[in-house]
């Protein structure tokens, strides 16, 4: 499964898989039927979330998923008329067997509604541009079937939603792949900017006969992998941050006197006002937002590796592990352009030449008091990462099935 979830469209939190090296591989199979007259479903769609690995079932209902990368995933089947299927699973060296009996879906598009709304198109291009992102790959992005999306604005709740009965089909020109995107749920707070999406991806390969197109996917790949959380999560477990090209850095947030002030004479000035009769002036609340209820405290030395990694004797787990927030820094690569250009909107020109000069920064949070990352990268509870800034930013643009690796070179 694959979460995320946006504040103000920079905080984002992750569940992702890393795409690590696989060390040893493993086989499941099994038979996919009907939950009611057990006979057997053929031509189901069964794969591994988040990879590459999926099949069709045979005559019979029967599958095999072969050298598959031991760890933890999302077992899917989707079948027409049926509801999705979905099993955590465990890949270990022996056999894994699945007999799936998957139940009819009496009442699929039932579960959709769709209001009247004269701005459907502009709704639709709001979650499209979200969804996708907003990063130089994300423009390379095409959703093919954008009558397989449900959008729907609620404008007493105020709350955009789209969802989709089957799926989603998206061509990443950037990257190479197709990727089909299940069980989409998303879901825009239009009062709060807070926003999330989750869903289960399987990737194909974009056929091509071009050698130098071939090239230029796989070097956007490698672009796309170094720097990103998963590549950092990978660092974490080899315990090569340093190496890789990564600076972390202790972050410790406090609460701002000035908020607190601000936010109470907005509240004065407010009721006060509507006492009158009178609208609150924009210009006033725009003056009293800009004051952050927060402030931020970035402690300039580094933190040694060891302070973010907990390790168990005699054991091959690690965890990432820490207190508070950390800023994490790749230097070998400046942040997208997309990035720094919405980062310019919100400051000053005196900006400019700081924010062109900086690498890609982000900030991390645990929302468990570690998170266990398996010898290929996988993390145990993907839902234990909250992260903002440069991640935050990149979406489908940039994303890579798990069973993505490095030229060998590397």
């Amino acid at each position: 499964m694959l979460i995320h979830i946006l504040r103000k469209y920079l905080l984002t939190l992750y569940c992702l898989a890393i795409y690590g090296v696989a060390f040893s591989q493993g086989t499941l199979g099994g038979q996919v039927r009907d939950s009611l007259t057990h006979e057997p479903l053929a031509y189901a769609s069964v794969f591994l979330a988040n990879t590459t690995r999926g099949v069709s079932t045979d005559a019979n209902g029967r599958f095999v998923l072969t050298d598959v990368p031991t760890g933890h995933y999302d077992f899917i089947i989707s079948y027409l008329g049926y509801k999705l299927y979905r099993q955590t699973i465990t890949v270990a060296n022996s056999p894994l067997v699945i007999n799936a009996f998957l139940a009819k879906a009496t009442n699929q598009l039932g579960e959709v509604v769709v209001h009247p709304n004269p701005n459907r198109a502009a709704d639709y291009r709001h979650f499209e541009q979200l969804f996708l992102g907003a990063t130089s790959f994300s423009r390379q992005c095409r959703i093919r079937n954008p009558e397989a999306i449900f959008v729907d604005n609620d404008p007493d709740k105020k709350l955009l939603t789209a969802s989709s009965p089957t799926f989603v089909e998206i061509d990443n020109q950037a990257l190479g792949y197709c990727i089909r995107y299940y069980g989409l749920r998303f879901q825009l707070d239009l009062q709060g900017q807070v926003f999330s999406f989750y869903g289960y991806p399987i990737f194909e390969q974009l056929a091509t006969t071009s050698a130098s197109k071939r090239r230029r996917w796989e070097a956007n790949r490698r672009k796309a992998y170094l720097g990103s959380l998963p590549h950092f999560l990978k660092s974490v477990y080899d315990n090569r941050l340093t190496e890789e090209g990564y600076v972390v850095q202790k972050v410790q947030h406090i609460q701002n006197p000035k908020w607190q002030r601000a936010d109470s004479l907005l509240r004065v000035q407010r009721a006060a006002l509507q006492q009158q009769h009178r609208g609150f002036p924009d210009d006033s609340v725009r003056q009293w937002q800009q004051v952050s209820p927060r402030l931020s405290l970035l402690y300039r030395r580094p933190l040694p590796p060891d302070s973010v990694r907990g390790t168990q004797p005699n054991s091959e787990k690690v965890w990432l592990r820490f207190q508070n927030f950390i800023q994490v820094t790749y230097l070998r690569e400046r942040p997208d352009r997309a990035y720094l250009d919405a980062i310019l909107r919100q400051s000053s020109g005196a900006s400019i030449a700081i924010a062109g000069a900086q690498p890609e920064v982000s900030l991390v949070s645990l929302l468990d008091k570690d998170a266990e990352i398996e010898r290929n990268g996988h993390l145990i509870n993907p839902l234990a990462i909250l992260s903002e800034g440069y991640w935050a930013f990149e979406k489908v643009g940039e994303l890579l099935p798990f069973d993505y690796r490095l030229p060998a070179t590397e």
